[in-house]
């Protein structure tokens, strides 16, 4: 009796591999191989198509983003699976991958990309490019974001306290936007500049529970509508401005405190010593500076070929030395450097949770493609921090005045 296609894709994989499937696989045909767990389903022979002509992680992500390729069990769990093997495929593998889907029928023209997949043209990182990367992720719908992200609408990772082990998303947020405005020790009257401030998370609660004068600068134009419905809401028109502006463009004022929370990474290398010099800039002597940011290691710096591709398209994310060797160099002392990247999987998975029991709302507001790419992103991005791939810091520094003087305490008074 021939094998089946499973089988088949089973023994090509375990000898590419040195050894048996992390998961298990189930063809067309209903035939299945490989261990007991998660199961990746080909649902069509589509689905080895997108793999034939984008082999490796885009090609997955394109069959599963389409529909033709799926996951039942724990996705996460494939995902923790699949990541201990990531062979490299010699031509000789090529060769006989071929073959092999030549004698399943798989051949034929090459699919059209999703139509989630950004497509940018461009310079990378002029005015122009940028605006369309962040659009293409910020602008996807702002009644999305309320529905995955709690009240505060803050996209960026929570502070889980020791003593809030059964926090929710909430709780962790709200003190996510505490502890940055305690260390940069705001005071009613103060003036603070947010650059990429989002949905308005840190605007609202340092104006609201700081007593702040706060200016917020984004180049999402959904981002800044949502803003200012928020500062009606709370009656802070008068404390908060919001512009749509990019941090090249900010010139001719100087505040007491400046924060950028998870901004960065879409700077670019290139551009970090420009955005890092404009932060420098916008301080007044013994101002602070508060940089949240991503981090991770000379491997994918753009997170890999699903998030460059779907979700953060030109995103870098340098080692933290290289960010820190950037603030030096623009003239900031580092004062402090909190790493939170346990903080960001509890995060991560509370969104991803809240997408679940949302995925028929999600759905109507995004398309089944723009879902299933946030689960994805959600279930992937959520291990890479728990396994260390990507880190997640808080940077405190200090523009000192001309004497050299931080008008820091001490002591960590925040802590």
């Amino acid at each position: 009796m021939p094998k089946s296609a499973a089988h088949r894709l089973a023994d090509f994989a375990e000898r590419v591999l040195g050894g048996p499937l992390p998961v298990a696989v189930r063809t067309w045909d209903g035939h299945q191989a490989g261990p007991a767990g998660p199961t990746v389903v080909l649902k069509n022979r589509r689905a080895l198509r997108w793999l034939l002509y984008s082999p490796g992680e885009l090609g997955l992500a394109r069959a599963y983003v389409s529909g033709d390729l799926d996951v039942e069990g724990d996705l996460t769990e494939g995902f923790r699976r699949a990541w201990a093997y990531r062979p490299h495929l010699s031509a000789r593998d090529f060769g006989e991958a071929v073959r092999l889907a030549a004698r399943l029928g798989v051949f034929g023209l090459p699919p059209k990309p999703p139509a989630e997949e950004a497509r940018l043209r461009g310079k990378r990182h002029t005015l122009g490019r940028d605006r369309s990367a962040i659009s293409h992720h910020y602008d996807l719908s702002n009644a999305f974001y309320q529905l995955l992200m709690d009240d505060s609408m803050a996209y960026s990772s929570g502070y889980w306290s020791e003593d809030a082990g059964s926090a929710d998303l909430a709780r962790a947020q709200h003190d996510k936007l505490e502890l940055i405005c305690r260390k940069l020790g705001l005071r009613p009257g103060m003036r603070l500049l947010d650059v990429g401030c989002g949905w308005g998370s840190l605007v609202v609660h340092a104006a609201k529970h700081h007593g702040v004068q706060v200016v917020g600068v984004t180049i999402s134009a959904e981002q800044v509508q949502h803003v200012k419905t928020r500062l009606a809401q709370h009656d802070l028109d008068d404390r908060v401005e919001v512009r749509r502006q990019d941090y090249r463009e900010l010139a001719g004022e100087t505040f007491d405190a400046v924060a950028s929370i998870e901004m960065g990474e879409h700077v670019g290398e290139e551009n970090y010593p420009a955005y890092a010099a404009t932060l420098h800039r916008m301080l007044k002597p013994t101002g602070r500076l508060l940089l949240q940011q991503m981090s991770r290691g000379a491997v994918a710096p753009g997170g890999g070929a699903f998030i460059e591709r779907y979700i953060a398209p030109d995103m870098t994310m340098r080692p933290l030395s290289r960010t820190l060797g950037h603030l030096e160099t623009a003239g900031f002392e580092i004062r402090d450097v909190h790493a939170l990247r346990e903080h960001y999987v509890p995060t991560v998975r509370a969104w991803a949770d809240t997408l679940e029991q949302h995925w028929d709302e999600a759905v109507a507001l995004i398309g089944e493609a723009g879902a299933r790419v946030w689960r994805l992103y959600l279930a992937g991005g959520a291990l890479a921090f728990e396994e260390n791939r990507m880190g997640v810091d808080q940077i405190l520094a200090v523009r000192p005045d001309a004497t050299g003087r931080s008008a820091l305490p001490w002591t960590r008074e925040w802590a």
